[in-house]
């Protein structure tokens, strides 16, 4: 069995042995913060989900109502190409699509990086399901998983040459929370993980459990 759990523990790990502490005490000071997001106005279990209309990586129109016309839909966010733990999570997914497909659930990613970004993403690790573009987080905001990320990360981010303001379309310096949803045909939440650290994923087996559940 293929865990992602481990992967994502083993780039935490590295990251804690050799990042220079001017990177690695604002990344860790700022997922502090982020640990006490308020979650209690985000989507949660049986809520019905906003339809969507978002641009897929070669900017076809992807619209939320068509995805689910065949059976559930899971949904889950990322937070940006750039970002380990994101490529490890949707890598999984990726790994596990012909169980999904089986299930007959279709799987999409939601990002605020623009499609110049999702089209590398979907590249680079060869993904075989929508990678869609969320503009401004304007959706995440509606679920009420948006992150506005410390000023203290900038820095970071430059450091590292990765250019959230041209990447995203904006300078908000916002991000969604990695979330996961299993939507039903009816667009009702029918499970969820939600965790405001970025390094803890939901493995796709969880999600296939949830799918059997139904």
């Amino acid at each position: 069995m293929s865990l992602i759990g481990p992967q994502l523990n083993a780039v935490f790990d590295r990251f804690s042995k050799n990042a220079p502490d001017a990177i690695k005490t604002p990344i860790n000071s700022s997922r502090a913060e982020l640990a006490t997001f308020d979650t209690s106005q985000a989507i949660k279990i049986g809520d019905r989900i906003p339809e969507f209309k978002l641009k897929d990586a070669v900017g076809k129109e992807q619209d939320s109502t068509a995805l689910r016309a065949s059976g559930p839909l899971v949904i889950t966010f990322y937070r940006g190409e750039w970002c380990p733990f994101c490529n490890i999570a949707l890598s999984g997914f990726q790994k596990h699509l012909d169980d999904f497909k089986a299930k007959g659930v279709t799987v999409v990613a939601l990002t605020p990086e623009l499609p110049n970004g999702t089209l590398t993403m979907t590249e680079k690790h060869e993904l075989q399901f929508p990678v869609l573009t969320d503009p401004h987080n304007e959706y995440a905001r509606k679920l009420g998983i948006v992150w506005k990320q410390p000023e203290s990360l900038r820095p970071v981010f430059d450091n590292f040459k990765h250019n959230l303001p041209k990447r995203n379309g904006d300078d908000s310096f916002e991000l969604p929370l990695p979330a996961t949803l299993l939507v039903d045909k009816d667009g009702i939440v029918r499970n969820l993980y939600l965790n405001p650290d970025y390094i803890k994923r939901v493995e796709p087996q969880t999600v296939l459990a949830w799918i059997d559940a139904l």
